[in-house]
């Protein structure tokens, strides 16, 4: 597991938690509510890539 994917992540979820503060504090709860959804599609896409890597390399290791 690479250390870069952890600060991807951390980087994603501060960005969010300081836009949705933000946003909240305006009065714009949908918007804060959309970037949310947003923020964890964001992080479920690497996430998703970072196991189809794994399930690749698993895959070249056992020659399947």
């Amino acid at each position: 597991m690479d250390v870069d994917l952890i600060f991807k992540i951390a980087a994603v979820g501060i960005l969010v938690a300081v836009l949705n503060i933000l946003l909240s504090r305006s009065g714009r709860e949908e918007q804060a509510l959309m970037v949310t959804i947003a923020g964890l599609v964001c992080v479920l896409v690497i996430v998703v890539q970072e196991i189809s890597s794994l399930f690749a390399l698993i895959k070249q290791l056992f020659s399947l």
